[in-house]
């Protein structure tokens, strides 16, 4: 790793900070143990990606803005969310007509990363410390694969905990129907494609799901949830910190 300490604004996302706060507690300590300093601005706010993609674009350029001055002074923006990230990414093309924050926008996009891919690529982790007595297997959001191109690096994070057996679903690039405001607007076509996912996980005979976006994770325990199967949904920045025995709001802790 690097010797100096980069400063890293952790972009939180909407759904870790109002649903599952711990997935932020999880990934300042991963951070942390990645050799950064780490700050979580007051001033976020949500990336603008819902607003984007519903065409309020005069909203989500104002969310943009927002979220560029808030993180400027940061070295590198981290997200545990492909998809939050993938926004950052895309602020270039949503403030492309505004000629004094485009090249803001720009600097800001260029250093703006996923959680994993970021503690592999740019800081180089290899090992850890965590612990985990299961086997599990791993949800790529559609955002992370195909904004982001993260596939190999939380697998190799995941490799190095203690205990965990890993195990491949079949069809691992298929959407699991959350998609955002996709899961609103189609419902039925939307729950159809969580019970194709469930069952490629059942198939798999995993105890636990992982994943690194949490929208596509609630999405799909509250399908099972739903129809009544029982299975540990945690991000994958849980289990790298060691934080993965701590349920979620409403799940009875294993």
């Amino acid at each position: 790793m690097n010797s100096s300490r980069p400063k890293v604004g952790l972009f939180v996302t909407c759904l870790v900070d109002l649903v599952r706060p711990q997935v932020g507690f999880a990934a300042v300590k991963l951070l942390e143990a990645a050799g950064c300093d780490v700050e979580v601005p007051r001033a976020q706010t949500c990336c603008g990606q819902p607003a984007w993609n519903s065409g309020a674009d005069r909203h989500a350029r104002a969310l943009a803005r927002q979220v560029i001055e808030a993180f400027e002074p940061f070295d590198f923006v981290v997200a545990p969310s492909g998809s939050c990230a993938g926004t950052l990414r895309r602020y270039p093309d949503i403030l492309k007509d505004d000629a004094a924050y485009a090249p803001r926008a720009a600097r800001l996009a260029a250093k703006s990363h996923e959680l994993m891919s970021f503690l592999v690529r740019e800081r180089g982790m290899k090992s850890l410390s965590a612990k985990c007595n299961a086997s599990a297997c791993y949800h790529d959001s559609c955002s992370s694969l195909r904004d982001m191109n993260v596939r190999a690096e939380p697998r190799a994070l995941l490799a190095g905990v203690e205990g965990l057996e890993l195990k491949e679903l079949s069809e691992p690039e298929v959407c699991c129907g959350f998609g955002g405001l996709f899961s609103v607007k189609y419902p039925e076509i939307s729950e159809r494609m969580a019970d194709d996912k469930i069952a490629d996980i059942g198939r798999t005979g995993a105890q636990m799901l992982l994943g690194g976006d949490l929208g596509c994770l609630l999405h799909l325990a509250g399908r099972m949830e739903r129809r009544g199967l029982k299975m540990r949904v945690r991000h994958a920045a849980e289990v790298l910190a060691g934080m993965q025995d701590e349920p979620p709001p409403g799940e009875t802790k294993p």
